[in-house]
């Protein structure tokens, strides 16, 4: 399943955030994975982050880096340069899809 997210830096947190994410710790990339996460990329324009991910279930993962050490601490780190903090109650299920190429071809093919 994909996912894509967006998330909104402070002004003054840009460079901080591209520095954090230079080396994410190795204990977070396995919690990552452990949750079934497949794939991670992200995207900044000015202050506007983009996130787009490949994860098994969004949901299960969300519930399993909930509490998870290794992403409470990534949180704290990252969770200060945001202007809108995730703390991981809700139900969010990233941004809605607009449109999608591969979606349109293929329903075009069914025709």
């Amino acid at each position: 399943m994909e996912r894509t997210l967006h998330t909104r830096l402070h002004a003054d947190a840009l460079e901080a955030y591209d520095a954090l994410h230079a080396e994410v710790p190795a204990d977070l990339l396995q919690a990552l994975a452990d949750a079934g996460v497949r794939d991670w990329r992200i995207w900044r324009s000015g202050r506007d982050v983009f996130h787009w991910l490949d994860v098994e279930d969004y949901q299960a993962m969300r519930e399993h880096l909930r509490d998870h050490p290794a992403n409470t601490a990534w949180q704290a780190r990252v969770t200060p340069l945001q202007s809108t903090p995730d703390d991981y109650s809700g139900d969010d299920d990233g941004l809605p899809t607009v449109w999608s190429f591969r979606q349109q071809r293929a329903a075009a093919q069914q025709d």
